[in-house]
């Protein structure tokens, strides 16, 4: 039973136990990373791919005569062309959850960074200027407190749910939004009253019609001139002008994002290129903790080993993919 993982250098810095993979399906073939191009020829005989963000087209399906099942190394799943995989009745699988403790990690570092300057502070003390201060503790930047803020979460699966349960530890006002255009449910708060009302806002609804452009420059206008993005989710889930725009004239205190439209960015990327300082970004790391890739790799195991005993495991679904909470 031959299997291939088509870019296995985007899970592994050679620190991830590969045993459980070997365990559900053997032998494999570990690829650093594929082109498009590369993709026919080396699943041709394959059983099981995995491919993180290698696009599996058609072409690639029709060729792979033996093919059985297709997984994804992530949640998202739009690097397949799903209608092809149904037409040969090939099943194509994700992982969901693995990450939950690594992003919720991101999300208030991020936070934190922003509400208390860190950058900033040891930026000041490396050119000398805690050594050249007047007092024993300069005051250059603002430090605030996230106890008594507001904490605005749209998207309220997994991740919100964990990132609601740390925001109320700090002793913040957490708001659930109801999806957006939608009258509230029990518990939520309208869409755009979260905006209005939030001191920080985090998404984490994954990128689908309903959600590309999510916020956008109507949204960016509801929200208070103290208030900050965070974006750990989808890179199209927030119009890069806009923001760029709103965070130059200060209609939002700031932002942090550790996704981008595009990634890797090119030279020309406009949110790298003009980087304003009140920007943070990080390079789509919050999900990448040791422990969360390992998690990955035994979840693809489990859905490899579950699928060959006709067990229940992650199948994608038209429904999935429509839902988001």
């Amino acid at each position: 039973m031959r299997a291939v993982f088509l870019d296995f250098g985007s899970v592994t810095r050679g620190d991830m136990d590969c045993a459980v993979l070997e365990r559900a399906v053997s032998p494999w073939q570990y690829h650093h990373d594929s082109t498009e191009a590369e993709v026919p020829e080396r699943i041709r005989a394959a059983e099981v791919i995995v491919s993180n963000k290698v696009f599996i087209s058609r072409a690639a399906i029709d060729a792979a005569e033996n093919l059985q099942l297709i997984c994804v190394a992530a949640t998202g799943y739009n690097n397949v062309d799903l209608a092809a995989a149904a037409g040969r009745n090939i099943p194509v699988c994700n992982v969901r959850g693995y990450a939950t403790p690594s992003v919720v990690q991101h999300v208030f570092m991020l936070m934190l960074n922003m509400a208390r300057h860190f950058s900033d502070y040891q930026a000041l003390v490396k050119r000398g200027g805690w050594q050249q201060s007047q007092f024993f503790c300069p005051l250059d930047y603002p430090v605030m407190e996230l106890s008594g803020k507001t904490f605005g979460i749209i998207g309220h699966g997994e991740l919100g749910q964990a990132v609601a349960h740390v925001a109320q530890a700090f002793g913040m006002q957490v708001l659930i939004a109801e999806h957006k255009g939608k009258p509230p449910r029990a518990g939520r708060i309208a869409f755009d009253e979260v905006l209005r009302q939030a001191d920080f806002i985090t998404l984490h609804c994954p990128l689908s019609p309903d959600t590309q452009q999510l916020i956008s420059r109507r949204e960016f206008e509801l929200m208070k001139p103290t208030a900050y993005l965070i974006n750990t989710a989808r890179g199209g889930l927030v119009n890069e002008a806009d923001l760029l725009s709103n965070l130059s004239s200060g209609q939002i205190a700031g932002a942090a994002i550790d996704v981008i439209q595009g990634e890797p960015p090119g030279p020309d990327n406009r949110i790298l290129r003009e980087l304003p300082p009140n920007l943070i970004v990080t390079p789509h790391i919050a999900w990448a903790s040791r422990e969360s890739r390992q998690r990955l790799l035994d979840q693809l195991a489990g859905n490899i080993d579950n699928f060959f005993q006709n067990q229940p495991f992650n199948q994608i679904t038209d429904a999935l993919y429509l839902t988001h909470n």
